[in-house]
């Protein structure tokens, strides 16, 4: 389940948040807190909540399934 956790953190990390390069901005834009955009480009430990997969993909009107498909799950 952590290689799980990981390949979508790191999907998220690598796809939206590193191109962004403002973690504030990507904040607002996605309705997370900025300490988890934090997390998700840094921390290599941290486990995302589907609340948080979930509001991003909203955000970007992409289906949950098809969130796992384009990480590969």
């Amino acid at each position: 389940m952590n290689q799980v956790n990981r390949r979508i953190v790191e999907y998220i990390r690598d796809e939206w948040v590193i191109p962004m390069n403002n973690n504030s901005r990507f904040a607002i834009e996605h309705d997370i807190d900025e300490k988890t955009v934090r997390r998700i480009r840094e921390d290599e430990t941290y486990q995302i909540s589907l609340n948080t997969i979930m509001k991003i993909c909203d955000t970007k009107n992409i289906k949950l399934s098809d969130f796992f498909k384009m990480v590969g799950i």
